[in-house]
């Protein structure tokens, strides 16, 4: 199943797909303010998955905001209770940067590829 939407930029689009059972979010381009909306509703549809086990592919993007990590830990935060998990793979230097500056590396698990997160 894959599901592509644009954003409310055309710099920003997210793509699902499924691998086993675990929900994949591919995004590219841009995440800050302006799509943090559809960032967080994408994250947070996981249906009726239960536990929500999801991969969030960042390969694409190549900036991130303070926008896009209050989304992600809110998508954690929602999967954590739930009895799930959320990894992220891919991050490219400069988003991974933002992510260790902030410690979510040491919060969310990060990964270097799509692969990698789905096998453990």
């Amino acid at each position: 199943m894959t599901d592509t939407h644009g954003a409310a930029r055309p710099g920003l689009s997210i793509e699902h797909t499924a691998v086993d059972g675990i929900q994949v979010i591919a995004l590219r381009g841009e995440i800050d303010h302006a799509v943090t909306g559809e960032l967080t509703e994408a994250l947070l549809s996981y249906g009726r998955v239960t536990p929500p086990r999801t991969v969030v592919d960042l390969s694409g993007v190549t900036f991130m905001d303070s926008s896009g990590i209050n989304a992600l830990i809110a998508a954690h935060q929602g999967m954590s209770d739930a009895q799930g998990w959320l990894r992220i793979a891919g991050a490219q230097a400069s988003v991974l940067r933002v992510l260790e500056l902030v410690g979510l590396d040491q919060v969310i698990g990060c990964h270097p590829t799509v692969e990698q997160a789905l096998a453990l």
